[in-house]
């Protein structure tokens, strides 16, 4: 279970990283471009840590579906970017994926 709490965290730390990514201007600013560094750095280090025991290709699924969602979210809330109807739709259907592996799957390991 553990393994699913650092997937989760790492899909958090790259959030916050590119989020401030778009704040670093280019990594012209100090303290944006030192927590996408410190983010990334965190979020791949956690990420190899559930490769031991999530199968590669359900734990990217579910990292890169879920950033896209959350990232999506941060853009609409920080940077007051709209979505408009199909964009939504896909997002929505990004989610509905990862929930199918997450739930579903067989190749998922729960313990």
């Amino acid at each position: 279970m553990k393994y699913w709490l650092f997937l989760c965290v790492a899909i958090v730390c790259e959030v916050i990283a590119t989020s401030a990514l778009k704040q670093s201007e280019g990594f012209s600013r100090f303290w944006p471009s030192v927590i996408v560094i410190l983010g990334y750095g965190a979020a791949f280090y956690l990420l190899s840590l559930t490769l031991s025991v999530i199968p590669m290709g359900v734990a990217y699924a579910i990292w890169s579906g879920l950033g896209i969602a959350l990232i999506t979210f941060v853009g609409w809330v920080l940077y007051g970017q709209k979505l408009d109807l199909p964009a939504v739709m896909g997002i929505g259907l990004i989610v509905a994926g990862v929930v199918v592996m997450s739930v579903f799957s067989k190749s998922v390991d729960r313990g």
